[in-house]
């Protein structure tokens, strides 16, 4: 009997892959967030801000050593205001306005405990990390059902956010890349 139930629960799993356990997607943004951790430690900052493109997008992060990157983007009115903020490497004060002052509508806020880019799900006893968009907070703890979205929508927001996340990592590491 013991024989044929493996072949058995191998067949159902091959015929309803819905039952098998989803492959979690990997994260793009952990080689950057490592990246930029490792040029705020070398540098001895605990913030850094950077231009998004032409929309007046900017973005801006704190870095807590050892334990998370908070990071905010957004889009602004002033962005004269932020370039000079850039310019004389005020990131914090950025930081401040970018988080209050700025188009809610366009505004994303991500708390990456580890500062380890986004994570899937949560590794066990660890913290996990969210993403606010436009008001929005998605957990990324691993349980969609707790968040009333299927595995799938999860996952959907998951990628998008990471690849977001990505771009916002890769403009921070641009900054600190520029030459003084």
């Amino acid at each position: 009997m013991k024989r044929t139930l493996l072949p058995s629960v191998l067949g159902v799993l091959m015929l309803c892959p819905s039952l098998a356990l989803a492959q979690a997607p990997s994260s793009k943004s952990a080689a950057l967030a490592t990246e930029l951790v490792k040029l705020l430690d070398t540098m001895k900052l605990d913030s850094v801000a950077g231009s998004r493109g032409a929309n007046n997008e900017f973005v801006a992060a704190m870095y807590f050593p050892g334990s998370q990157l908070v990071v905010v983007n957004a889009r602004t009115t002033v962005p004269d205001r932020m370039k000079y903020l850039i310019l004389q490497k005020s990131y914090k004060d950025l930081y401040v306005e970018l988080n209050g002052a700025v188009d809610q509508a366009s505004k994303t806020f991500i708390s990456d405990l580890g500062a380890n880019g986004l994570q899937f799900k949560r590794e066990k006893n660890l913290p996990f990390d969210t993403v606010d968009v436009t008001g929005k907070t998605t957990a990324f703890d691993g349980d969609w059902r707790k968040a009333k979205l299927s595995e799938q929508e999860y996952t959907k927001i998951y990628v998008s956010n990471d690849e977001a996340y990505s771009q916002m990592l890769q403009a921070l590491i641009d900054t600190l890349k520029k030459p003084s």
